[in-house]
């Protein structure tokens, strides 16, 4: 007999399966990359980036988990908040973009310090790049995989488990958080949430990642809809990606 997708201990399997094992595979990729990576020109693809290889693998890995636990989700796909989850995620990352953004339009180079560090105020050149494939098909190839991951892997692994998850978790850990409704607005859920959101990122990005997960939160209060949290991901991790390659801020992804 099928079990039943909506039952508590599937609902948080489903939720948080998909996360942890994401999370799993960048601890897995800091250590190959601390064995066998060398960034040097003469080394073959697979050891100068080792993400090349390991981020489609993790894409692929929880893909599946997605689509496994698939029925235990509920976005409620809606016109209407999709459009505004849209919006929000153009100004979103509109300001985690400013940072690097006002590096180039100040002129600035090398490392910056102080105040223009904790805002992320810098070059952001160095990393996904895949311009390391000489072959197009190659370089298209790691390119798709790249938006793949980031527009929709990332977009619903992180709102699954963030929204849908953890700020319920947070207002009823020794109960059944699963009673708490979407979207419910409380204090310890934004400073829980938003805080982890913003540390689970480089320190690079986390003035950009507390405006951004502030406004995430915003939308979720507002639009009780998991799905316009997916469109607002989605829409800011696309325009992230174009940015990167537009201005080889490689950094940024």
């Amino acid at each position: 007999m099928e079990t039943d997708p909506k039952r508590p201990d599937r609902l948080t399997r489903a939720h948080v399966m998909p996360f942890a094992v994401f999370m799993v595979f960048l601890i897995v990729l800091q250590l190959l990359d601390s064995l066998i990576g060398w960034d040097h020109p003469d080394a073959p693809w697979w050891k100068r980036d080792v993400a090349q290889w390991i981020y489609p693998i993790q894409t692929l890995v929880v893909l599946g988990l997605l689509v496994r636990y698939w029925k235990s989700f509920s976005f409620d796909w809606n016109l209407k908040w999709s459009a505004i989850g849209l919006v929000f995620g153009v100004v979103g990352i509109g300001f985690w973009l400013l940072p690097t953004t006002l590096y180039d339009a100040w002129g600035l180079s090398g490392e910056t310090d102080g105040w223009m560090k904790w805002l992320g105020i810098a070059k952001r050149d160095d990393g996904f790049d895949p311009r390391i494939f000489e072959h197009p098909a190659a370089y298209w190839v790691s390119l798709t995989m790249r938006f793949l991951r980031a527009v929709v892997i990332v977009a619903l692994v992180e709102e699954i488990f963030w929204r849908g998850f953890v700020m319920r978790f947070c207002m009823d850990w020794e109960g059944n958080y699963w009673k708490q409704p979407f979207g419910r607005a409380h204090w310890k859920s934004y400073f829980i949430v938003t805080l982890l959101f913003m540390f689970a990122h480089a320190p690079v990005d986390w003035a950009g990642a507390l405006v951004y997960g502030s406004l995430t939160y915003g939308l979720c209060v507002w639009s009780k809809n998991l799905g316009a949290c997916v469109v607002m991901h989605a829409v800011a991790n696309f325009l992230m990606g174009v940015y990167a390659m537009a201005y080889e801020k490689y950094g940024l992804w």
